[in-house]
């Protein structure tokens, strides 16, 4: 298991930035696949494979948002631009043990979460 504390959330004025992240402990961080999930459903946001290679976003954040990772950091970031009233969630960042350096878009797949930190888009 690893330990995922989410910051970097706040209020922002729509056209703005924020970016998120999400600190990890416990674990190796490089063998862990890391997603980014948002709202009350837990929506599939952004997620990045272990090594860093490949990343993949929902439709909607896709040309705003990047998800990046410091292996040396134990951390995961995600940047968002142009954001706007809709992007208003809490954001959860997620990891999954992952050896094979694939990326994953359900929560079902995801075994650590952290506490969530809100993101508040005033337009």
């Amino acid at each position: 298991q690893v330990q995922l504390v989410d910051s970097g959330g706040g209020l922002v004025q729509a056209g703005g930035s924020l970016r998120l992240s999400c600190a990890a402990a416990g674990r190796t961080f490089s063998n862990y696949a890391r997603g980014w999930f948002g709202g009350k459903e837990r929506e599939f946001v952004a997620a990045i494979k272990r090594s860093g290679t490949k990343t993949v976003y929902t439709a909607s954040v896709k040309g705003r948002f990047t998800v990046s990772r410091d292996n040396a950091k134990n951390t995961v970031y995600l940047q968002m631009n142009s954001l706007k009233s809709e992007d208003t969630a809490v954001y959860y960042c997620a990891a999954r043990l992952d050896l094979s350096d694939n990326y994953w878009i359900f929560r079902g797949h995801y075994n650590d979460w952290g506490q969530g930190t809100q993101v508040t888009v005033s337009s």
